[in-house]
C-alpha cells in the first residue's frame, strides 16, 4: 500500500480464510507488542503506524520494509559459485546485522519466537526483523498462548516443551532459542537443507520429536563450499544446550571483529 508520502505493509484477517489460529486476536496482539517495544528502544519507532477495527476484525500498518526473505537472497551463495571473496563479508554482515537486531529485542528482556527465513529481510547486506505476533515479553498477560511457530527453526527445548504439555499451554520463549532460529535459519538458507533430518510427509509432532533431541546433520556434509568462520558460527548457535549458545550480543562482536 502507498501513500503519498510513504509506503506501508497493511495486514487483516481474513473471515472464513481457514486458518486455525486467530488471527484477528494475533494482530491485536502483535499491536500490543509493537507499541511496547518501541517505547522501550528494542524497535524503531517509525516501524508501527498505526491499528485498528474493521467490519470483520482488526488491521495493522507498518512501514515498509525494503528487502527480500532470506531464502532468496542466499540463492547465490548456495551454489559453488558464491565461493567468492565478495559474498564471505556479505553473509557475515547478514549475520551480524541479524544479531544486532536481535540483541536489541533481548537486552529488553524479550525473544522474537519466530526467527526464521521469511520473517527476515535482507536489503543490501543489512537484515530487517519483521512480524512480532509472537514475540514473548517479561510480565506479560491476556496473550494468546505460544505454541511452537515454524517447525523447521523451533530450538529443541521448545520442541520438547511443545511436546510435554498441553495445547492451551503458554511456552514462554527465552532468548537463546532464538539464537537456535538464527543458526538454522542460515543453516537452511545455505546449504539449502534444513539442520534437523527428518521427512516432509512426516506429521508436526514427528518433527518436534526428532528437532528436541537435539541433533543435526553436520554442517560439512551439507555445506555448498568451505567458510569456516560462517560454518562456526552457525555451529555455535545450534549447540543442544541453550546455555552453551552465544548470546546475541556476543554473535553481534564476534562478527563485527572478523570483518574489521
Amino acid at each position: 500500500m502507498t501513500t503519498p508520502d510513504r509506503r506501508l505493509a497493511l495486514k487483516a484477517n481474513a473471515p472464513g480464510g481457514g486458518h486455525a489460529r486467530n488471527k484477528a486476536a494475533e494482530m491485536e496482539q502483535e499491536n500490543r507488542h509493537l507499541i511496547h517495544l518501541t517505547k522501550v528502544g528494542a524497535v524503531d519507532a517509525a516501524y508501527r503506524i498505526d491499528a485498528g477495527l474493521w467490519e470483520s476484525g482488526r488491521w495493522l500498518a507498518v512501514r515498509w520494509i525494503e528487502g527480500v526473505p532470506l531464502w532468496r537472497a542466499l540463492a547465490l551463495a548456495r551454489g559453488p559459485e558464491g565461493n567468492r571473496p565478495s559474498v564471505h563479508p556479505w553473509l557475515l554482515g547478514i549475520a551480524r546485522t541479524w544479531a544486532q537486531r536481535l540483541d536489541a529485542l533481548h537486552a529488553a528482556g524479550w525473544a522474537h519466537a519466530d526467527v526464521q527465513p521469511t520473517n527476515t529481510l535482507v536489503d543490501s547486506d543489512e537484515v530487517h526483523l519483521i512480524d512480532y505476533a509472537l514475540a514473548c515479553g517479561p510480565n506479560e498477560t491476556g496473550r494468546l498462548p505460544y505454541r511452537g511457530a515454524l517447525t523447521h527453526t523451533t530450538a529443541p527445548e521448545v520442541a520438547d516443551a511443545i511436546l510435554s504439555t498441553s495445547d492451551d499451554t503458554h511456552i514462554h520463549v527465552q532468548p537463546p532459542a532464538d539464537i537456535w532460529g538464527l543458526g538454522a535459519s542460515l543453516f537452511w538458507c545455505w546449504t539449502g537443507r534444513r539442520p534437523v533430518a527428518y521427512e516432509d510427509e512426516e506429521d508436526r509432532m514427528a518433527k518436534h520429536q526428532a528437532i528436541a533431541q537435539g541433533h543435526t546433520i553436520p554442517l560439512g556434509d551439507a555445506r555448498p563450499w568451505p567458510f569456516p568462520a560462517f560454518e562456526t558460527l552457525i555451529t555455535a548457535c545450534l549447540a543442544p544446550d541453550p546455555d552453551r549458545r552465544p548470546a546475541a550480543a556476543e554473535v553481534a562482536a564476534v562478527l563485527t571483529e572478523a570483518g574489521q
